[in-house]
């Protein structure tokens, strides 16, 4: 994306605003960047990382405002905890702690928040992080739909571990851990009322196991990993394009996508690669070390439908391409508008 400050075209916030995309970024950029003018938000990563009396550690915060809070293969509990630790682990760091805000609406049935807590300690335990600290606030009948969560997490980055986005160089493979618009499909086909016959359920799972078998078969060779939660794949492969000045081409054949995802896709008008994932990454890693990542990938449970899904060029600096399945190309612009709002 165009990272100097731009002015926002629109005078009220919209929910377009919310989607991961385009509008995402001209608000960051043209309202909470020039306010908040440090070399770290400005790098626009999904954790800071700061050096503390030697130690380098990734910071992350985020709300969770999906809409319904359960829904299936999760719920807004298990959610913010393995989205608050990925966004931690894509930049290397083991998770080690986290903290839990929740804004409850009057009158929100005490069942459901226990059902949610419960999860999010479930959560919090098999991904191996403690919730440490927290805060709660209720405010009155209709200003919040029922419940919001915002958790905030610290985690280490091991002595050796460089990943980001400006790191992406051209040969670099993009491999992908899996079938990809499973989290935005199950929310939108439950909101829907969509019952293919077959179920559809969120991937929501926390992904630092999976990473760590990535960077111990790929060390410095992994280049740059990303979680594709709003605005998908295309939204962080237009990030990853123009942070490093490259191109990224995909091949539509090699990119998992579950038929029922698709069918659901084609139905309400949605692109898998704008739909939102909460369990599936993104990597660039060098040529050389490609095949022995996605080995390893493959041979964990979260990574088994691991694929190659495209390639690095030089040129045409900041652009993602799509070579679809009848041999031609098509550009895959960073997703604008309303896409799927309350999606996490």
């Amino acid at each position: 994306m165009d990272r100097k400050p731009q002015p926002l075209r629109e005078t009220h916030v919209l929910l377009g605003h919310g989607s991961g995309g385009k509008m995402s970024a001209e608000l960051v950029q043209s309202v909470f960047l020039p306010a908040f003018a440090n070399p770290t938000p400005a790098a626009l990563n999904d954790q800071a990382v700061i050096t503390l009396e030697g130690a380098r550690l990734a910071f992350t915060t985020d709300s969770f405002v999906v809409s319904p809070p359960f829904f299936p293969g999760g719920d807004i509990g298990h959610l913010a905890v393995n989205g608050t630790v990925n966004d931690l682990v894509m930049g290397g760091a083991r998770p080690c702690c986290l903290s839990a805000s929740f804004i409850i609406e009057e009158g929100f049935p005490v069942a459901d928040l226990r059902r949610v807590v419960q999860s999010m300690a479930a959560a919090a335990e098999e991904a191996g992080v403690q919730i440490v600290t927290g805060d709660t606030k209720v405010v009155e009948r209709g200003a919040a739909d029922g419940l919001y969560i915002t958790t905030a997490g610290v985690g280490v980055i091991p002595a050796g571990r460089e990943l980001g986005p400006d790191r992406v160089r051209p040969g670099d493979v993009i491999l992908c851990s899996g079938s990809i618009g499973d989290h935005g499909v199950a929310v939108m086909a439950l909101r829907s009322g969509l019952d293919f016959g077959v179920p559809i359920e969120s991937d929501t799972a926390a992904l630092g196991s999976l990473v760590e078998a990535m960077l111990a078969a790929g060390g410095a060779a992994i280049h740059a990993m990303r979680d594709p939660t709003r605005g998908g794949v295309a939204a962080s492969l237009n990030e990853w394009a123009q942070a490093a000045g490259v191109q990224i081409l995909l091949e539509e054949a090699a990119v998992p996508v579950r038929e029922e995802v698709r069918a659901v896709c084609e139905l309400l008008g949605l692109d898998p690669l704008n739909v939102a994932n909460e369990g599936k990454l993104l990597a660039a890693v060098a040529p050389e070390a490609a095949d022995a990542v996605l080995s390893a990938m493959r041979a964990h449970p979260l990574g088994r439908q691991a694929a190659a899904v495209g390639e690095v060029r030089a040129g045409n600096a900041g652009t993602v391409f799509i070579r679809t399945q009848v041999g031609g190309t098509r550009p895959v612009e960073y997703p604008s508008g309303e896409q799927l709002p309350r999606i996490c």
